[in-house]
């Protein structure tokens, strides 16, 4: 890893995409939004950076935290195929907030079909973060349906 880190989230995951292929890339991304913590270092490094590198090491509740899956719904940001459709939409009911917010940020750009209940259900989340995030993806969604 540089001592810097001088890429994006979206050129990281791109160059993880050239380097593994995406559907490998999408594949680690369910499963680490189902909770499995068998997925590779590089994976996460490639996700979320220089910072995986700590839950790795075991901090901010490891592999088991909550940390892998928002990295892994950020990468369906960048990196998406409709295989992921249902873990996405899973992944709004997160018990953490963050994923949450990154799920309704992906049904937003893919705006792949039937999201619907999932995100209205977000418009109500107790985080404000999660409730923009979610009536963004409604707004995009009922007009892109019109």
């Amino acid at each position: 890893m540089p001592a810097i880190w001088r890429l994006t989230p979206r050129q990281s995951i791109a160059a993880e995409c050239e380097r593994r292929g995406k559907a490998a890339v999408v594949a680690g991304c369910i499963d680490l939004l189902q909770g499995r913590q068998d997925t590779d270092g590089a994976l996460l490094i490639a996700l979320a950076g220089p910072a995986a590198q700590a839950v790795l090491d075991g901090s901010a509740g490891g592999k088991e935290g909550y940390w892998p899956r928002v990295w892994a719904a950020r990468g369906l940001l960048h990196a998406w195929d409709d295989r992921a459709t249902t873990v996405i939409i899973q992944a709004t009911a997160d018990d953490a907030w963050r994923v949450r917010e990154m799920a309704a940020k992906a049904i937003a750009r893919h705006r792949f079909a039937n999201p619907l209940p999932a995100g209205s259900r977000l418009r109500t989340d107790p985080v404000p973060r999660v409730r923009a995030a979610a009536e963004r993806a409604v707004v995009l969604l009922t007009a892109s349906s019109a």
